[in-house]
């Protein structure tokens, strides 16, 4: 017997979840599924991390899959402004996105994120202007810190409050997703069970982009390429850091190398935290570097990406398979992750195994490979790096130390867009399509306002049907 829902929504991320919590909250008597592949929250755990082993490429990989989405083990970081984290100004005006900012940071702090935020006050505008003495610009914004242990806390409330309200299944593939005249009419999942529904609201994540782009070809959807952002993850002492982390706590820096003029920039800082490894998963799966840190959980270092877009010129058109491959050298090299001392990759030398004990930065990665870092990441994003590290190192002295630790390779897979209107609807009528794995958003925050969007575009819908 065919199940109905009004709503069917494809991914428990923080776009699915806030389109979830939207909906839930409204008070409308509406029937709403929502579909998740990997596992439930309370049971998302990886064997590498525990075992300190090299990663097992599970799938679905439960540091990107299952209820929360990538975010429940992710540092949690909330950067309160639209400059960042995503593409939502290009669909509506600058305003609407503050205040939806503004809201999906009051949602946040009502299931349980802390009062405090960093990034504002006096210290700031000198911290800014030692920057630029040193060829960096500096990005200030308003960040709030929740780590991985309150993030995971956060979602848990987030869970047990759309237990009762919400039908919530977890370890669901969706198949496809069935639309006839151009409007939706449900989905398929994999064991061939079909769910209709009014609307659907898809919301796969960035590891679910290839499944999206799969159904975009089906559906004959207009798609726009993203650039990737490939680079290292970086490794120093607390203490080096500190006069900007304590700060800012997410220092954003930008700086245009030298050589060839292209810019790199900070990402994900994470101050005390660990360097982890994850897998892509989709169709080809690479095992990439990550970082987190945790609330209540320190370590004696902090560790940052260093990032350069990739983007090409016509004829080639797959940038996410570029970033794949030089990912999956780095896997043949090392089994895994690698990492490098920075005085053994300016000499051009190979870190060996068997000196790890005597480095004075110990990684917090322990699975990860000493090798040559210059036999994987390609020359022109190497050097950017390279050029960066020495420019931090005027900001802040001990950056760019020959003990300071490189791991790669750090790849940001920025989903191709899909050709979406105002309220985020696809070209399939009452089919919406929201978050990383559409390509509109790259964090929490845009991610979980897009769900706004979706919901209440959804329940504007839903209230005029009702009247008519």
């Amino acid at each position: 017997m065919t199940e109905t829902y009004d709503v069917v929504i494809v991914g428990s991320g923080p776009a699915g979840i806030f389109t979830a919590l939207e909906l839930a909250r409204s008070g409308r008597k509406l029937r709403i599924l929502l579909l998740e592949k990997g596992h439930d929250l309370k049971t998302r755990h990886c064997p590498s991390i525990n075992n300190h082993s090299n990663c097992l490429a599970c799938a679905p990989c439960s540091m990107v899959s299952g209820w929360g989405g990538a975010g429940a083990f992710s540092d949690g970081k909330l950067t309160l402004s639209a400059e960042v984290g995503g593409r939502l100004d290009q669909y509506m005006d600058l305003r609407t996105v503050e205040d939806l900012i503004e809201y999906v940071d009051r949602t946040y702090v009502e299931f349980g994120a802390p009062e405090a935020l960093y990034g504002v006050g006096p210290q700031v505008e000198f911290l800014r202007e030692k920057a630029r003495t040193a060829g960096l610009a500096l990005v200030s914004l308003p960040i709030r810190h929740m780590g991985t242990e309150r993030s995971h806390q956060i979602l848990s409330a987030m869970h047990d409050f759309l237990a009762d309200r919400v039908e919530m299944r977890t370890d669901v593939q969706v198949d496809s997703i069935l639309v006839k005249d151009r409007r939706v009419k449900g989905i398929m999942t994999h064991w061939g069970e079909k769910i209709d529904a009014r609307f659907v609201v898809i919301a796969p994540g960035r590891e679910g982009s290839d499944w999206l782009m799969r159904q975009a070809r089906l559906l004959n959807l207009t798609v726009h390429n993203n650039p990737i952002d490939l680079g290292l993850r970086i490794e120093v002492p607390q203490k080096v850091m500190a006069p900007l982390t304590d700060v800012l706590y997410e220092p954003k820096l930008k700086f245009y190398s030298r050589t060839f003029h292209d810019r790199i920039r900070t990402f994900c800082v994470c101050p005390a935290g660990e360097v982890t490894m994850e897998s892509t998963g989709g169709e080809d799966p690479v095992i990439t570097v990550n970082g987190h840190s945790y609330a209540d959980r320190k370590t004696e270092n902090t560790n940052f990406a260093l990032l350069g877009s990739a983007t090409f010129a016509e004829p080639f058109k797959d940038p996410i398979s570029y970033g794949r491959s030089v990912a999956r050298l780095a896997n043949l090299l090392a089994g895994g992750a690698l990492v490098q001392r920075f005085g053994d990759m300016l000499k051009g030398r190979c870190s060996l195994p068997a000196r790890v004990g005597q480095w004075i930065v110990q990684p917090t990665l322990k699975s990860a490979t000493p090798g040559d870092l210059n036999a994987v990441l390609p020359y022109r994003f190497l050097k950017g790096i390279r050029e960066m590290l020495v420019a931090m190192d005027k900001l802040v002295p001990g950056v760019a130390s020959p003990h300071t630790l490189l791991y790669g390779i750090e790849v940001k897979f920025y989903s191709s867009r899909l050709h979406l209107t105002e309220n985020l609807e696809t070209e399939v009528a009452n089919l919406f399509a929201i978050g990383d794995g559409a390509g509109i958003s790259r964090g929490l925050v845009q991610a979980s306002a897009s769900g706004v969007v979706a919901a209440q575009e959804i329940l504007r819908r839903s209230r005029d049907s009702a009247t008519a």
